[in-house]
């Protein structure tokens, strides 16, 4: 139903600024980028590709919108943690990351823009295949406006803060429950769904590709992928490596622009060896915390950097935890829509130009103090 209406609704040449508009509006709403791109995220990617535009680049757009949320919304857990472990306060963190957040979002819409009027001024979008495709939606389900409360129902669940495993087991047996009383099927057919994928056999092999999904077995790749990170994360810190390593990059650390710097990469760095988000952040976060008073700095100066850093580039590191479950919900290959998300890309360079120009940087008040 969702991308019926969205390919009757959305212009193909602001498909993209609209994806990541949309998925912002979700993910500020729901602070997850998790939960922004398994839901309104995969159906963006079934218009994105109905209206001929390539996969890595949609999920690009989605991936920009999602962690601008993740990023701002204090419903957040990397936005409550980052302040937490910088020993800022949780708002001051927020209104100071919109120094980095709102020129990297500008230029983001800008770039995706660019690329829409591209796609579809040389002819690329094929109104003839839209209507193909709409057709063998409605010839072989049933689609009806009122669907459309049953994702919203789920999202609303997110915002009202109910705990993420109750609340998707209630959107699961409500889409299994439509799927029954609805659309015709079966119960085994519904549970078949829900451990294995759907295969659509609608006799148009493109929309039958945009409707295949996997179920709860296509996501143990991931899980296991996840429990494997968070693993070795918990070695590498407890053994005392991270530190190690740490200790020698605070010695490159003479300047404030050599600080922010550092502040930038470790997290990167934690990112790609540890594969999760969550150790990119509290370990530089205890890490540069002393060196960030010494120096007179604020504490949110180095919360901004964290989150510009840890949690804008997870993503982006396909063993990663963050990176794996993008690559599983969106259904794209490694590395092949790392080029396209612009809004983690240009938010630790931001970043890094700050800490060099001394741009939005501020010093400890003495009432901080």
């Amino acid at each position: 139903t969702m991308i019926y209406y969205g390919l009757k609704i959305i212009e193909p040449s602001v498909f993209l600024p609209v994806t990541v508009i949309i998925c912002s509006v979700v993910s500020i709403s729901t602070g997850s980028s998790w939960s922004t791109a398994s839901t309104v995220g995969i159906a963006l990617v079934g218009i994105g590709e109905g209206l001929g535009l390539p996969r890595p680049i949609i999920a690009g757009a989605i991936i920009s919108g999602a962690y601008f949320g993740d990023k701002l919304s204090p419903m957040s857990d990397t936005t409550t943690l980052a302040p937490a472990m910088a020993g800022s306060n949780l708002f001051e963190h927020i209104k100071h990351m919109l120094y980095t957040t709102v020129p990297s979002y500008v230029l983001t819409l800008i770039g995706f823009v660019v690329i829409g009027l591209r796609k579809t001024s040389g002819g690329e979008v094929d109104t003839a295949q839209i209507n193909e495709i709409l057709n063998a939606l409605t010839g072989s389900f049933k689609i009806n406006p009122f669907l459309l409360l049953i994702p919203v129902f789920v999202i609303g669940m997110v915002i009202m803060k109910v705990p993420a495993i109750p609340g998707l087991f209630v959107g699961s047996l409500i889409g299994a429950a439509t799927a029954i009383f609805v659309q015709g099927s079966s119960l085994k057919e519904a549970l078949y769904s829900l451990h294995y994928g759907y295969v659509g056999h609608t006799g148009m092999p493109m929309v039958d590709e945009l409707l295949t999904r996997g179920g709860l077995d296509s996501m143990m790749w991931t899980v296991s992928l996840i429990l494997c990170a968070m693993t070795f994360g918990g070695i590498m810190e407890k053994s005392g490596m991270l530190g190690r390593i740490a200790q020698e990059i605070l010695k490159f650390a003479n300047t404030n622009g050599k600080l922010v710097l550092s502040t930038i990469l470790t997290p990167i760095f934690v990112n790609l060896v540890a594969g999760d988000q969550y150790l990119s952040i509290v370990i530089p976060g205890r890490m540069f915390k002393e060196s960030y008073e010494e120096r007179g700095l604020a504490a949110k100066n180095l919360s901004r950097a964290l989150e510009d850093s840890g949690t804008m580039t997870s993503p982006l590191v396909p063993w990663n935890t963050c990176g794996a479950f993008m690559m599983g919900a969106l259904g794209v290959g490694p590395w092949v829509y790392v080029p396209y998300c612009f809004f983690n890309l240009i938010s630790p360079v931001l970043s890094v130009i700050y800490g060099f120009t001394g741009f939005t940087i501020e010093k400890i008040k003495k009432e901080d103090k």
